[in-house]
């Protein structure tokens, strides 16, 4: 708690990629895009549940009632925040209208408007056919303060994990720093215990009558006026999608868009 504010933390991450296209789904995709489908849907309820106060308990009201909260305080999305993208080849798929302009990858830098975030980044990116399939939080501290723990990542699927990089001298006699990581792999840790994927949870859920994991009505709207304007900005002014290539990390657009707002990305590190 005393780290989970402006103070401390420099930026927030919330990554959801896919190394496949629209696998057979082009028709329906076609219609919605990834902003609509991934960034609006999956994103924005990382964004709510990673950002939002601690709640009077876990019941399923006070859980979403915080999450509402939150995303009242998001500030509505500009074109100027976002970067949109196409995979080479979209528009030749069955279902997919002529010269569709439907975005297949999305960049967004998003501000929360309140005591604890104000000015902290909340940086989302989502996207088709890229390098490979992943979905996690990244949460990365400011240097100084806490430069013995540099960021915290929540790696949601696959290979179910929570690590903390940390700096620590390489073992010999040599004096070099380099990045390690304090890991919880849930895989390692809970052995011959079955993770069930995440449409189990809800059916699971959904048999019970537990709602902690579905959208109130409410909490739709908030996060429909937030993209909402820019997703008409964007199709009434027939805003070209950025062209890219099957199987690449991400657009560098899209890094500028947050390396702008201070996310610092290590190529070097990588997590086994």
């Amino acid at each position: 708690e005393p780290l989970w504010n402006k103070e401390h933390v420099s930026s927030v991450v919330n990554t959801f990629k896919e190394s496949v296209g629209t696998e057979g789904r082009a028709a329906y995709f076609d219609k919605y895009g990834i902003v609509r489908d991934v960034l609006q849907n999956h994103l924005m309820q990382l964004l709510a549940l990673i950002a939002m106060d601690s709640p009077v308990s876990l019941d399923a009201e006070d859980v979403r009632d915080e999450k509402v909260k939150l995303l009242r305080c998001l500030v509505p999305l500009t074109r100027r925040n976002l970067v949109l993208g196409q995979y080479e080849g979209y528009t030749e798929e069955p279902g997919v209208a002529n010269g569709s302009l439907t975005p297949t990858y999305a960049a967004a830098r998003l501000y929360i408007r309140n005591g604890r975030w104000d000015s902290v980044p909340f940086l989302l990116k989502c996207g088709k056919g890229l390098s490979e399939r992943k979905a996690e939080i990244r949460v990365q501290f400011k240097p100084g303060l806490t430069y013995l723990f540099p960021e915290l990542v929540i790696k949601i699927q696959p290979n179910e994990s929570v690590y903390m990089k940390v700096m620590t001298l390489m073992p010999g006699m040599n004096t070099e720093v380099t990045q390690a990581e304090l890991d919880l792999s849930f895989r390692n840790r809970f052995k011959n215990v079955v993770i069930p994927e995440a449409y189990e949870y809800l059916l699971r859920d959904a048999v019970r009558g537990e709602q902690g994991l579905f959208v109130r009505a409410d909490e739709l709207e908030a996060a429909w006026r937030i993209l909402s304007p820019v997703i008409e900005d964007v199709e009434a002014n027939k805003v070209h999608p950025i062209v890219y290539k099957k199987g690449i990390r991400g657009l560098p657009e899209g890094d500028r868009l947050f390396a702008e707002a201070g996310y610092q990305y290590n190529p070097k590190y990588t997590w086994s």
